[in-house]
């Protein structure tokens, strides 16, 4: 089985969560994670900008085959939930720019595939993350160990959707 690289990018519009791993499903390698941070001071335009750069150059630096971007949830405070689409239709949009396909996980889905639970928490949810990749050091904001999360999410879930895909095929024909 083909290794694949997914980035991750768990959206926000002051913090964003960005995150690449190689491997396929059951094993993965930390390629590069940071948080990407805009200003929430700074004119929206230029926040959004910032955000666009900052996913372009990911998406150019690390040529990922798969785009994983955690799934807008309705919350109770629509602010939050209005920067959060907005930086998620921003990464959907530069990955489409590059012809990259783009993986859409909810967050319980996301938490299921790392911890097993899918109302597991945040600190669950990172020290799964630093044991998945044997990165023991791994530290930094929960956004990071997110974005990480939605990519190891995309390598069990999607690897084990293709596989399903090509049966169904295989059958179809």
């Amino acid at each position: 089985m083909r290794s694949i690289r997914v980035l991750g990018i768990d959206p926000g519009l002051t913090r964003c969560g960005i995150g690449v791993v190689d491997g396929v499903a059951g094993r993965a390698r930390l390629v590069d994670v940071d948080v990407l941070r805009t200003s929430a001071d700074a004119d929206i335009g230029q926040r959004l900008l910032t955000l666009e750069q900052g996913f372009e150059a990911w998406i150019d630096k690390h040529t990922p085959d798969v785009v994983a971007v955690e799934r807008v949830f309705s919350q109770h405070n629509v602010r939050t939930v209005m920067g959060t689409a907005q930086a998620s239709a921003l990464a959907i949009a530069c990955a489409a720019r590059r012809g990259v396909p783009v993986a859409l996980h909810t967050p319980s889905e996301v938490k299921a595939a790392v911890t097993g639970q899918g109302r597991a928490g945040k600190d669950q949810v990172a020290f799964m993350v630093r044991r998945l990749l044997n990165a023991p050091t791994l530290s930094g904001p929960p956004d990071a160990t997110d974005a990480l999360a939605l990519a190891l999410c995309q390598l069990w879930r999607g690897a084990a959707a293709s596989k399903v895909e090509r049966a169904l095929a295989g059958v179809r024909r």
